[in-house]
């Protein structure tokens, strides 16, 4: 163990014994924003705002089982049952078959998860791969992204399976449209499926002999809830005892949510594309949320910087923001970019004060180094630099609540920070089919070669087959008027 050890390895991160009920929220604000702790038995405990790390297949990218507990201080993680279903129903995946000797979550064992952290399942990745039109959600399936292309997934296998992995969170199954609106006719028909998923869910956790581990969370549509005003009943109604949270896809949601739900804690699956979303989901009253720009930043070679809240470099007054002591009228960048050759003999850290393993061992220089060499230590250095700015992030978010202050320190953050993230420059780590949609024939292709044909091996020397060698006689003026050299002055 070195100095960066964490909550996972050193058995510092706070877990709950308590038989307390699972969510509390500790502070209201005037606005929706709010204070909050989830507390799940033998898990990390998360004090919300706080966010789920994204994965792939089970693990963070980039981010092996022993760096994620030595050098992160990640709490919780989401996994998409989408990921490892490629092949079923004709093939039973490993997932499945897997029953670790030592009993547990399977789920847990299979992707060598520590112990103490939360693990949220759902169907499908954040952000997920829309379906095409002709494979769209029926009233018994779902349709599925895969590494292999769009599959349904059954309803009831969702239910059977999902429970048999043992996750601590179990994201119920919902007709979400990814990135297409709902009509009328359109969200009478996925409230309808929503009912019927979350009643065959909840019928299976009843008639099992043992009790359900996973804590149900129910899928709300992207409308307002006066638009699925049936499926809100039922959620207070005789689903009210069986549900643990609710999974919000689009903040609409929040706008006339009834108080019989107000308690319950929020899992976001909005995909907040920049930290000022992350603030006005908070400021929305959202709990817990998956953050996939973290994992995209690192892709894109980007070291993200900001801070939230007062700092020792930042201070303002009336007529503007002064940075570092001085006036500023620029907004800062909200991240690096470390492909630029700027950084090439940089030995300062990633970011500054930053005390995360990669900036208190390594610096940008060599970052900017293992990039352009195309090392696959380069992200992984990136990827725990930018989780650790992430946790930072939602703790003084956290403290700000606590003190009072969060509304107006988003104002700050708005007036010091560009909106946007740095624009990408280089080339990351090669696209998989399953991280976005394809358009059909004639599309560009998302990865570019990394190789020349093998005939080109032999180009120089047919060139120089071809080139007329000067005479052994030759002056300088004659060498020069051949390309053959140029004549000094």
């Amino acid at each position: 163990m070195n100095g960066h050890s964490n909550g996972h390895a050193n058995g510092n991160g706070k877990l709950h014994q308590l038989p307390n009920d699972m969510f509390h929220v500790i502070r209201s604000t005037g606005t929706a924003a709010r204070l909050g702790r989830l507390a799940l038995p033998g898990r990390r405990i998360l004090d919300t705002p706080h966010y789920l790390a994204n994965t792939s297949r089970g693990v963070v990218p980039h981010i092996t089982q022993d760096t994620f507990v030595r050098d992160t201080n990640i709490s919780g993680l989401y996994i998409a049952l989408e990921d490892f279903i490629e092949r079923a129903p004709k093939d039973v995946p490993p997932l499945y078959r897997f029953q670790h000797p030592g009993g547990g979550s399977p789920l847990r064992k299979f992707i060598a998860a520590p112990d103490d952290a939360v693990l949220v399942l759902g169907a499908r990745r954040t952000s997920p791969v829309p379906a095409p039109e002709a494979t769209s959600n029926t009233n018994k399936t779902v349709s599925i992204c895969t590494a292999v292309g769009f599959r349904a997934l059954k309803s009831e296998e969702y239910a059977e399976k999902a429970e048999s992995l043992q996750a601590d969170i179990l994201v119920g199954l919902g007709d979400i449209p990814y990135e297409r609106a709902l009509g009328n006719k359109r969200i009478e028909k996925a409230t309808d499926r929503n009912i019927a998923w979350l009643e065959e869910q909840v019928f299976l956790r009843r008639s099992e002999e043992k009790a359900a581990r996973a804590h149900l969370f129910a899928s709300l549509l992207p409308v307002s809830c006066a638009k699925q005003q049936y499926y809100i009943e039922e959620l207070t109604g005789q689903f009210a005892d069986h549900i643990s949270g609710l999974a919000v896809y689009d903040l609409d949601s929040l706008e006339d949510l009834p108080a019989e739900l107000g308690q319950l804690p929020r899992l976001s699956f909005a995909a907040p594309k920049t930290p000022r979303d992350i603030l006005y989901q908070i400021q929305r009253g959202l709990d817990v949320m998956v953050v996939p720009f973290v994992g995209a930043a690192t892709d894109a070679g980007i070291a993200l910087d900001f801070t939230f809240g007062p700092s020792s470099d930042t201070t303002t007054n009336g007529d503007g923001a002064h940075f570092n002591g001085h006036e500023s009228s620029e907004l800062l960048p909200l991240g690096i970019d470390m492909w630029s050759e700027d950084h090439a003999v940089d030995l300062s850290p990633l970011a500054k004060s930053c005390q995360c393993y990669a900036c208190t061992t390594h610096h940008r220089a060599y970052l900017q180094h293992l990039l352009s060499a195309k090392e696959m230590l380069g992200w992984v250095l990136l990827q725990i630099h930018n989780h650790h700015i992430m946790d930072l992030f939602f703790a003084s978010i956290r403290q700000r609540l606590a003190n009072g202050t969060f509304e107006a320190d988003v104002m700050r953050f708005e007036q010091k920070y560009e909106s946007l993230l740095p624009a990408k420059t280089g080339q990351g780590p090669r696209i998989r089919g399953y991280q976005f949609k394809s358009q059909g024939p004639g599309e560009e292709k998302r990865n570019p070669k990394t190789h020349t044909p093998f005939k080109m091996l032999n180009d120089g020397k047919e060139k120089l087959a071809e080139a007329t060698l000067p005479d052994p006689n030759a002056n300088a003026d004659d060498l020069q008027a051949q390309g053959f050299a140029q004549k000094e002055s």
